[in-house]
């Protein structure tokens, strides 16, 4: 296995080119996995900019808007990592409302937030159109191996070690729920692109695997 260091700013921009080299008639469905920890809304969100100005309409999707009700979530307790590992997401509201509409044959009609967890309800967002072209930049935590579909995979990886210094420590619960992951799933063995990131100020590309 070999990594590179590079810059965030330099790993923006290489996978904005990697994304702005993709088909630009059809919709690209970019999913970002990592921790909290790894901050993978962070680099959702720096990918908006430089696609928009390389003429692809970005539109962003969170996790954290597809969250289960709380009466589900949270049925064996508030900090049970088996329940946060496999029913806390609403991954079959994700892929009914945002993935499989993107994809081909889809309706191109997307719903970008499904439920607001302060509230506990559903946010009644409106269905917005996909513009031609549109990339889809999905972050969050857990998102890959379990069914949904993306064009374009990216793991931000951190070594077990780093993971629990940076996670809070009102979070260290989940701990277990991402170890499963990695042993259970190991998204770093087929997501298109490795971001290791235990210094967040280097990150390392993986650029070849076994």
């Amino acid at each position: 296995m070999r990594v590179r260091p590079v810059s965030f700013e330099i790993l923006v921009k290489e996978l904005a080119d990697l994304l702005l080299s993709r088909e630009p008639d059809s919709h690209l469905r970019v999913g970002i996995d990592g921790p909290p920890a790894a901050a993978p809304e962070r680099l959702a969100d720096a990918l908006v900019g430089p696609l928009r100005a390389g003429g692809r309409p970005a539109i962003r999707i969170s996790t954290a808007d597809f969250l289960r009700p709380a009466s589900l979530r949270l049925e064996f307790g508030r900090r049970n990592p088996d329940s946060f590992y496999a029913g806390w997401f609403d991954e079959a509201g994700l892929a009914r409302e945002v993935l499989d509409p993107a994809g081909p044959g889809g309706s191109g009609r997307v719903l970008t937030r499904l439920w607001n967890a302060e509230t506990d309800r559903a946010t009644r967002e409106p269905y917005q159109d996909l513009p031609p072209g549109a990339v889809l930049l999905v972050s969050g935590p857990l998102l890959l191996g379990g069914g949904l579909v993306f064009d374009v995979a990216v793991h931000l990886e951190l070594s077990p070690a780093a993971l629990a210094r940076r996670t809070d420590s009102a979070d260290a619960w989940t701990l277990p729920a991402y170890a499963r992951y990695a042993e259970e799933v190991d998204p770093a063995s087929f997501a298109d692109m490795v971001v290791r990131l235990d210094d967040p100020r280097r990150p390392a590309l993986v650029v070849e695997r076994q």
